[in-house]
């Protein structure tokens, strides 16, 4: 860094406290202050809670939970779309010390089977159905022995932790605990048991484990405490100004941190009401819960806005409620930045950064940050954290020079769960985060992503990194060598493109190809475009030259 230069460095305010308590205690103290306040609103389900409602609804939940046993540290995957249970768990389960493990709607066989068994999950709550996932069938293929043994009592020789599955259904198949007989079971614990396990926590707990899809090919589970998420959440809230006068529309999953700690979090941090629209992103769903539930917030990814903007009856829906929610997961187009403010009526619309290790926003703009810091940055750092831009030595660049991403505060993660060593190349000894996006920081201190050092693509808000779907596609019989990168693409921000080396004597086309990923990936993850080739491009020394890839695909596909 040249003398003089300011160097790319920069603390939010001190100002603002951080909450010292768990995420029961911050639920509780809400549900105490506004009990007959609105708390969440499921439109798909015809359910309607207030605080007080939704209080009674956890505590019940949270003592079924202590009858199946579960202890504090033990863990809960939740496997289903949005929904009032969902809820439910993410708080019942805090309450009680045990981790809840999101689990992606869309994973398939092979992806659950690998959360299950890395997390050793000893209970999971799952639907029975979402899009063309039969979520029952998958688990009677992957546990055989669920029907053949007593409920909660299950030995499984593929799960040696799990000890039953809860169904969503009201008549699942054998084996399965229907979500309503947990009423009986919660209704036989004494509430000084919950009181007494609840009590017993502290804030530096884990609370939840959210995986992450890893650059080695395999996903890395994100472990977060109370003390990460509840004041991630809240901070947030803070920024955009949420009262319990606030209505906010969350058609974000919650299986992301988008949905369960910016959305639920920092609603009841700040008891504002949560209106789930529907169980997945739907635009005319979204559009018609904002007119009818008057809602004052909404959140989305750009590729959710761009829908509801074009949904040919959005002029039919009065959104003149709006004035504020949250666009992020992807670059924000200004133009849809403009449309958003000026037909949607969202003049405080804020832009927020980060990532899943850091709970996740490490930066987040103002509501009177002009458009141009809107949309061209991701804004500046959060209070009670810090961010700074390293060069390949690790020494902090100056203000405008282009540097790795590193945030370091009460957000970090306390580690990848079971994976120390993917934990210290992630966290340095000082307890900075790398975060593998490559940034420029401007003199008032605004951040704009220029890039990422690992091949990440970023499709509709998901991450997916190249180098697990290329191990995936190892795994067809014809597909000697593969290659992923991700090409721009207007509506989903950006597109997956394999490139494929079949072996002598094989070959697939590209309908074969996708019909092949169906059954075995979430769908995001399958490749939009394929390109059939002999050889990659490659550098004298051998390495795979992505760039250029990238470059070719583009232009090839540019002109179909």
């Amino acid at each position: 860094m040249k003398p003089h230069s300011v160097p790319s460095y920069s603390q939010g305010a001190l100002d603002k406290p951080l909450l010292a308590m768990t995420i029961g205690q911050a639920f509780d103290q809400t549900a105490a202050r506004y009990p007959e306040g609105e708390a969440l609103v499921v439109r798909h389900q015809q359910q309607r809670y207030t605080w007080a409602q939704l209080a009674q609804e956890v505590d019940l939940h949270a003592k079924a939970l202590l009858a199946l046993g579960l202890q504090t540290g033990d863990r809960l995957g939740v496997w289903a779309p949005n929904c009032a249970e969902w809820f439910i768990c993410q708080f019942a389960s805090a309450k009680i010390g045990v981790i809840l493990v999101n689990i992606n709607p869309a994973y398939r066989l092979s992806e659950l089977e690998y959360v299950l068994k890395q997390s050793a999950c000893q209970w999971l709550v799952s639907a029975s159905m979402f899009k063309t996932s039969n979520y029952h069938a998958t688990l009677q293929e992957l546990i055989p022995e669920l029907a053949e043994q007593p409920v909660g009592q299950l030995r499984s020789e593929r799960f040696d932790a799990l000890r039953g599955v809860i169904s969503l259904d009201a008549q699942p198949p054998a084996g399965f605990l229907p979500w309503s007989q947990l009423t009986a079971l919660g209704n036989a614990v004494e509430p000084q048991q919950l009181d007494a396990r609840h009590a017993s926590l502290n804030v530096d707990q884990p609370v939840n484990i959210q995986y992450t899809s890893g650059t080695t090919g395999f996903p890395k589970g994100a472990t977060l405490s109370h003390r990460n998420i509840l004041n991630n959440g809240y901070m947030v809230g803070e920024s955009l100004g949420l009262t319990a006068k606030d209505r906010l529309v969350i058609p974000v999953p919650l299986y992301h941190c988008f949905g369960m700690v910016m959305g639920n979090l920092g609603c009841v941090t700040h008891g504002t009401t949560m209106i789930y629209p529907s169980e997945a992103f739907d635009p005319g769903l979204t559009l018609q819960a904002v007119a009818e539930e008057r809602a004052t917030g909404l959140y989305g990814v750009p590729t959710m806005f761009i829908a509801m903007l074009d949904h040919p009856q959005r002029a039919s829906f009065d959104l003149s409620s709006l004035r504020t929610g949250i666009m992020a997961g992807a670059t924000c187009p200004i133009e849809v930045m403009r449309r958003v403010i000026s037909e949607m009526h969202m003049g405080e619309v804020q832009i927020a950064y980060g990532m899943t290790e850091t709970s996740p926003v490490s930066m987040q703009t103002a509501p009177d940050d002009d458009l141009e810091l809107r949309v061209t940055t991701v804004g500046r750092t959060q209070p009670q954290l810090e961010n700074k831009l390293i060069d390949a030595e690790g020494n902090i660049v100056a203000r405008g020079e282009i540097g790795e991403l590193c945030t370091r505060g009460y957000s970090v993660m306390l580690g990848y769960w079971n994976n120390p060593q993917a934990t210290r190349e992630a966290i340095d000894s000082e307890g900075w985060m790398h975060t593998g996006d490559l940034a420029e920081m401007n003199e008032q201190g605004y951040v704009r992503i220029v890039g990422r050092n690992k091949d990440m693509i970023i499709r509709g808000g998901e991450n997916i990194y190249p180098r697990e779907l290329e191990e995936f596609f190892f795994t067809h019989p014809a597909v000697a060598d593969v290659q992923i990168v991700g090409i721009p693409d207007e509506k989903y921000g950006e597109e997956i493109v394999a490139w494929i080396k079949f072996h002598p004597g094989h070959t697939a086309n590209e309908l074969e190809l996708q019909t092949w990923c169906k059954s075995r990936i979430a769908h995001f993850k399958t490749p939009r475009h394929f390109k059939f080739v002999d050889a990659f491009p490659m550098t004298v020394t051998g390495k795979i030259q992505k760039f250029k890839m990238r470059e070719i695909s583009i232009l090839e596909i540019g002109k179909l």
